[in-house]
């Protein structure tokens, strides 16, 4: 798994007219009123974001791969010989694959189209921490979550050993308003990008997201909660191991009529492609249901939904 950076100064190319007043330094001082016609996106362009991503597509597309459905910035290959994917993200480029000589003769084809610096294995990827073993790969987030326990001054915290209390049912009622609700809408916000490696807080984590117009005081009580929780588990995370069995498991279940204002259930579920969990949720469900096997069943729907 390699990852790549492209060289600063490479732009997308307009498919409209869109022209600019003369920039600060370049003013032409004999005709001021003159305007620049552009041919490239400028940073800071509304129209630069698309136009750079079509421009890396097409240039994908032609060395032979297609698009996924399911996300976008994913590029796959499949050839008799071999398997490609290519994951984007703005000018980050992880690539991958069955064949390492295949590997190395698609980023050299993307260097001579847009001088890729080439950053070797993958070991820090958008906030995620790739640690390679003999088994596979272990994925964690320490050095966000480090740093998101300094934003929350909980860094000298005494560490819990669960995310939340057993049972525990948060209410929007019944307790006095955070002072900042800014910075618990940013706190949680930035939770919920921790459970790309840390599923077991996924439950806690949605329950306090629930309350983010008005958040109450023992609402941020779990926050801190799951922030101590984390501070004693830096290391935990996720473990991709090597596996030929590629068959799809599921488990689901639901907490009936968890939430005390709406009386709606929780549903939650994690996936298995053999060994590896790469799937997983914790979000309330839609209706109400009249009973434990009503709500069992919506989570079993939920559940089967995400499996195909």
């Amino acid at each position: 798994m390699v990852l790549t950076k492209i060289s600063e100064g490479v732009t997308g190319d307009l498919k409209e007219e869109v022209f600019m007043h003369q920039p600060p330094g370049f003013k032409d001082v004999s005709s001021p009123s003159l305007v620049c016609k552009l041919h490239k996106a400028l940073y800071g362009l509304r129209q630069a974001p698309r136009a750079w991503f079509d421009k890396l597509k097409s240039a994908i597309f032609s060395l032979g791969f297609t698009s996924s459905r399911a996300d976008t910035s994913l590029f796959l290959r499949f050839t008799p010989q071999h398997i490609c994917f290519i994951l984007v993200y703005v000018d980050d480029i992880l690539v991958t694959g069955s064949d390492t000589d295949a590997i190395s003769t698609l980023v050299s084809q993307l260097d001579r189209l847009f001088a890729l610096k080439d950053l070797g294995h993958i070991n820090y990827f958008l906030g995620i921490q790739v640690e390679h073993t003999d088994s596979g790969l272990h994925l964690c987030q320490k050095k966000y979550i480090t740093d998101l326990l300094w934003r929350a001054k909980m860094q000298f915290a005494n560490s819990l050993t669960n995310p939340m209390t057993s049972g525990e049912k948060l209410s929007a009622f019944g307790s006095d308003l955070v002072t900042e609700p800014h910075f618990y809408r940013s706190l949680v916000g930035a939770l919920q990008y921790a459970t790309i490696t840390r599923p077991e807080i996924t439950y806690a984590v949605n329950r306090v997201s629930q309350f983010m117009q008005n958040p109450l005081q023992s609402h941020f009580k779990v926050v801190k909660k799951i922030l101590r929780y984390l501070k004693g588990t830096l290391d935990y995370g996720l473990h991709l191991s090597r596996s030929s069995q590629l068959s799809l498991t599921a488990f689901c279940d639901a907490d009936w009529a968890s939430d005390p204002d709406d009386r709606r259930s929780t549903t939650g579920f994690c996936i298995f492609l053999g060994a590896n969990l790469v799937s997983w949720a914790s979000k309330k469900q839609r209706t109400v249901s009249r009973s434990s096997t009503e709500s069992e069943y919506r989570s079993l729907a939920n559940t089967t939904a995400e499996l195909v």
